[in-house]
């Protein structure tokens, strides 16, 4: 054990830490002897335990001082942990359908105790390299996103409330310089962590670094993200922190929690899912050529922002004459105003989540962590065929984001390129 009272846990350890903690012994009932613990955690940085009893289960999740998937060469805070179960408090509070329960959180472990999604949940990136639809996941999705975001910003709370929660967040500061890194500088530049589909992609990877014009877009995106406190994000909003059945929807993972801007969350989804519309050519088969489930997956896209949209007015408009500072009704107090208020803030987020998407989407193919969706596909000279489509279009995206007015003309564009 460090000197702090971090100790790493493994299956063993974590019985004798689970009969030690009341509020987990209480969610097994008492019965601890018929335990079944398996370590899960295929992820970049965490142990991740389920931990499953004839009475009761749960999962476990624990931070290590590294990052899991490149070693004790790349340290990480163990305080990301606080900050995931302060998010999931927060978000499960004003979203609870769609947000896993807090059990129990240990600061000096970095160890939460959380509700258990049991199968068939699965993870939601898996499911779209499965080709499996998901019929409700723009309507779950773009409700967890409209209420996190909208009662998180200064459209609904007071600005003293803002910024002592902007304050506590700001604690969160290495993630977020990580993400930093790893989003909006390494890609435009050699970085030994770097890599791609090789040789193929050289060239690009390489075009890449010598895009002047593409520089100058992702450091206004950078700026932004260090800079603008909007609301408080997941802050890594990607398929795979999201879990799936047919008629549930469930984000997880937000250890990148912050208060940033609201199109980093939005454009991290967005962007996902065209990825895996990119992807989905890798995985066609004599039985199934995939392209219907494309198009399922561009409606799910165009859906998400326009069920968001209309949830996020819906939200502003009945809070109108709130405790909110960002747009007070004395100064913005006739309906045309108030419209062009609200249209000019939403189309500024929707070219903020345009770009951020595309610069999530360069960086899962040319950066330090790629995404399964590329890389289970088994012939490198067709992934990087899928990937170069996708690159391309982001390339395009972050530097011509502002021409779209709607989510529809991006889905248009998206399969002229097809």
């Amino acid at each position: 054990m460090s000197s702090d009272g971090f100790r790493p846990l493994d299956e063993k350890s974590l019985v004798e830490y689970i009969r030690a903690t009341p509020s987990l012994v209480s969610k097994l009932d008492g019965q601890l002897d018929d335990l079944q613990i398996k370590e899960v955690g295929d992820g970049n940085l965490n142990f991740v335990f389920i931990v499953v009893g004839s009475a009761g289960s749960f999962v476990i999740k624990q931070a290590l001082p590294y990052i899991r998937c490149i070693g004790e060469s790349w340290p990480m805070t163990k305080e990301r942990a606080y900050f995931e179960a302060m998010a999931l408090k927060e978000h499960g509070r004003l979203c609870p359908d769609h947000v896993p329960e807090v059990y129990h959180f240990d600061r000096a472990m970095s160890l939460i105790g959380m509700r258990y999604l049991e199968p068939p949940h699965i993870i939601l990136r898996k499911g779209l390299i499965a080709g499996v639809e998901y019929p409700f996941l723009a309507e779950h999705m773009s409700e967890y996103m409209a209420k996190t975001l909208f009662f998180t910003s200064l459209l609904y709370t007071t600005t003293m409330q803002h910024k002592r929660a902007v304050a506590e967040f700001c604690g969160n500061v290495e993630l977020c310089r990580h993400t930093a890194q790893v989003v909006f500088s390494d890609p435009y530049k050699v970085c030994q962590y770097n890599h791609w589909t090789s040789p193929y992609l050289d060239r690009d990877a390489e075009a890449i670094r010598e895009d002047n014009l593409l520089k100058l877009e992702v450091c206004q995106l950078k700026s932004m993200f260090c800079e603008r406190a909007q609301a408080l994000i997941h802050g890594d909003l990607h398929t795979g922190s999201v879990m799936v059945t047919h008629d549930s929807t469930q984000v997880i993972d937000p250890e990148f929690a912050f208060y940033g801007p609201m199109g980093f969350d939005i454009g991290a989804f967005l962007g996902n899912l065209i990825l895996a519309f990119f992807a989905q050519d890798g995985h066609v088969s004599h039985e199934n050529d995939r392209k219907s489930y494309k198009m399922w997956i561009l409606r799910t896209m165009e859906e998400t922002w326009n069920l968001f949209h209309k949830k996020f007015i819906a939200l502003w408009d009945e809070n109108k004459d709130g405790s909110g500072e960002a747009y007070l009704p004395q100064i913005y107090n006739n309906p045309d105003l108030w419209r062009i208020v609200q249209g000019k803030y939403m189309e500024g987020l929707l070219h903020d989540s345009l770009g951020f998407g595309a610069a999530k989407m360069i960086r899962r193919i040319v950066g330090v962590v790629h995404v399964e969706d590329f890389e289970s596909i088994s012939e490198a000279s067709k992934r990087a065929d899928c990937e170069r489509r996708a690159l391309n279009f982001a390339k395009m995206l972050m530097k011509e984001r502002r021409k779209f007015i709607s989510i529809n003309e991006v889905v248009s564009a998206i399969q002229q390129i097809e």
